[in-house]
This record gives C-alpha cells, structure tokens and sequence, in this order.
C-alpha cells in the first residue's frame, strides 16, 4: 500500500483500489480525521463527474495529473480515475455490444431495449403548489448516501435555487444548485451521503434561502 494513505482518497472513492487496499485503506480512515472530512466533501464528486463527457471532465482539471482542479478544489487524481474507469467501462460496453449483435443475429432477440433500460428509483416523491410549480424527485439508494433526480417546471425563473435534504436528526444537507432557467423548468441530478431511510424531507429554496417547494418524507 501507498506509504501516505491520503493519497488513495480517490481511487478509494472511485472504487480504483484492489480489495486488500480497500481493507488498509479503510483501516486508515478510523483514524484519520482529515480523510473523513475530505471524503465527506468528494463522495459527491464521481456521480457528478459521470455526467458529463469525459473531455469536459477532464478539461477541469486543467494540466493532466497535476494538483487540484482549476477551480474545483477537487484533486486533479479524481480526474486521472475517471478517465481510466471510463476508458475500461468503453472497452467492456463495445465487447458486451459485440457479444450481443451476433446473439441477435443466430437467434433473432431483440435485447437493445435490455441494455438501455434506466435503474429504477427506490422511491419517486412530487409537489405542486400555487401558479403550476411542480417538483418531481427520484431518490436511489447508493452505498455512500442518495442519488435525487430532480425535475420541475414553473419554478422560480431567476437567482440561483438549491436542494436540502434534512435528516431525521433535524441535520441538513445541500444536495446541489443550479441557476434558475427563463423556462422555469429544470432537470438536474444531485446526491447526499444522508441514507435514504433517515431522510425526513427535502426542500427547493431560492437564492434567498426561501422554501419554494416542501417535500416530506414518511
């Protein structure tokens, strides 16, 4: 293993560690306060990144394999494992798309459908409220927290709005932000290291910090 552990928190994030490095590595955060807390802030990053294409992603980092992100404060390291992860991911998905085009041909299936088919939410919550505002979310439950696909329209059409998960403890959390759009509508992803069956609500705010929608969970 790496003499500095430190340096692992991204591969470790991005799942780039073999198990025994895993092991250590996990080891080394119980006693850790500075990889906790660091890894509390990019347990978000991975899920974001994968969003978008990967020179784009890339391009944040401004010179490959060197300090942290322009601008980001994310490690240029997250980068550097984002593309290799997506390179390997490539390289699998043309081998499956190979084995699946000859299947189809000796035996007629047709499975493209299969392979396109998005996961299902664990759980879809919605609110609408006065002059048409709605606001759709689909929550999935991931090993670091919760994945919220949001979508909405006749939202706030100006400012900056936000997304707060509040726990069951009454501690919050923001999931992400986004400038408000002129059509008021909006599709976004965000993510919370809050697990799924301790979230009590989430809350669309605007640039104020004033609850435009309210969404209680059970």
């Amino acid at each position: 293993m790496n003499s500095n552990p430190h340096h692992l928190l991204g591969a470790y994030i991005l799942g780039g560690l073999d198990p025994a490095d895993v092991t250590l590595f996990e080891d080394h955060l119980q006693n850790c306060a500075g990889c906790r807390k660091e890894m509390a802030v990019l347990e978000k990053v991975p899920m974001l990144l994968d969003s978008l294409p990967v020179p784009d992603a890339l391009a944040l980092s401004g010179v490959p394999g060197g300090g942290e992100a322009a601008g980001s404060g994310v490690p240029a390291v997250l980068f550097d494992e984002l593309g290799r992860r997506r390179r390997t991911a490539r390289r699998r998905w043309a081998a499956l798309a190979g084995a699946v085009a000859a299947a189809c041909l000796a035996v007629g299936l047709a499975v493209g459908p299969l392979l396109v088919r998005p996961p299902q939410p664990d759980a879809t919550y919605s609110v609408t409220s006065g002059g048409g505002l709605q606001v759709n979310i689909d929550m999935a439950r991931k090993t670091w927290g919760t994945e919220l696909a949001v979508s909405g329209s006749s939202l706030p059409s100006d400012g900056t709005l936000s997304l707060w998960v509040r726990d069951r403890a009454g501690a919050e959390d923001r999931a992400c932000a986004w400038t408000a759009t002129p059509s008021g509508k909006v599709k976004v992803t965000g993510a919370t290291p809050i697990q799924l069956g301790s979230i009590s609500s989430v809350e669309l705010r605007d640039g104020a910090q004033r609850a435009v929608a309210v969404i209680t969970v059970p």
